[in-house]
């Protein structure tokens, strides 16, 4: 099991790993590193529960896991884990996700 599966979000909280911009272009020149931009898109990669109602009631999050989505520009919490160095993960609320891409 990986480091990010152990991970599970609280109520509408989503796990998301950030989709990483080619490093490469279609005739193989490999571009810098601060040559690249940030992607604002990103894979669901763990789903909380979903919001409680003041009746009790679990209102489930329209996400699941293998998502892609759409993020803001600013936001969401950076995971930073010893065993998550090589991936970039952020914790979103529900709400907060842009869109739902297909």
């Amino acid at each position: 099991m990986s480091a990010a599966k152990r991970i599970i979000p609280l109520l509408d909280r989503v796990l998301i790993e950030r989709v990483k911009a080619e490093t490469k272009t279609a005739t193989g020149i490999l571009l810098p590193e601060k040559a690249v931009e940030k992607l604002n898109e990103g894979v669901v990669v763990a789903v909380g529960p979903g919001n409680i109602t003041k009746d009790g009631n679990t209102v489930p999050t329209g996400l699941s896991e293998g998502d892609r989505v759409l993020l803001p520009s600013y936001g969401g919490s950076p995971i930073k884990l010893e065993s998550l160095k090589e991936k970039e993960y952020l914790l979103f609320r529900a709400e907060e996700i842009l869109a739902k891409l297909q």
